[in-house]
């Protein structure tokens, strides 16, 4: 479903979605068929890139999509309690929280107030990259920040990690090319 609705949205063959009708439908309950992790950016909203509908997706957001305790508690919500089926985590090209880890590669400390203890969960994927700035560096940190996030989902939620290993959840990323639409799976 959310690659279909990457497809339209690529295409430019959204859905119409009623909001007025779906938010009087969803007063008492939620049932997601998705959760995404991704990054704050505002240019980066799930429920347009996919085009879902209203109640459709369990999104939790913070710059470079990295998986702080407080969202992986929230993804734990939606697994545990909305039975949500699918986590989704969720980059995208040119994303400034991993360009700000390698750009600051060797001095995240210089960074205002609180983003060196953000960034700093992001320095793995900019090492695995090279820890060099550039365009396909960036790329490279990117992708390796998704899957990262991916492994530290699981690792540090034994309740996502027993849905994994039941069969009862599954967990994807991949990255968001601005420019073209297209979320690619990872």
């Amino acid at each position: 479903m959310l690659m279909a609705g990457n497809k339209r949205y690529v295409d430019g063959n959204t859905i119409s979605h009623d909001h007025m009708a779906t938010r009087g439908q969803l007063i008492g309950f939620q049932k997601p068929f998705a959760t995404i992790i991704r990054c704050s950016d505002s240019r980066t909203s799930p429920e347009i890139i996919f085009d879902q509908g209203h109640g459709d997706l369990f999104v939790c957001a913070v710059a470079g999509n990295v998986p702080t305790t407080e969202l992986v508690a929230s993804m734990e919500y939606s697994v545990a309690v909305l039975k949500t089926p699918l986590i989704v985590v969720m980059g995208h090209s040119n994303c400034g929280a991993v360009s700000e880890a390698l750009k600051n590669f060797n001095d995240i400390d210089s960074l205002p107030g609180s983003l060196p203890s953000l960034i700093s969960q992001i320095r793995p994927a900019a090492s695995q990259a090279g820890g060099e700035f550039g365009e396909e560096a960036l790329s490279e940190a990117i992708r390796c920040n998704v899957r990262n996030g991916m492994e530290r989902i699981r690792t540090t939620s034994s309740i996502i990690d027993a849905a994994v290993e039941s069969g009862d959840l599954r967990i994807i990323g991949g990255v968001y090319d601005m420019q073209s639409g297209r979320f690619e799976v990872l």
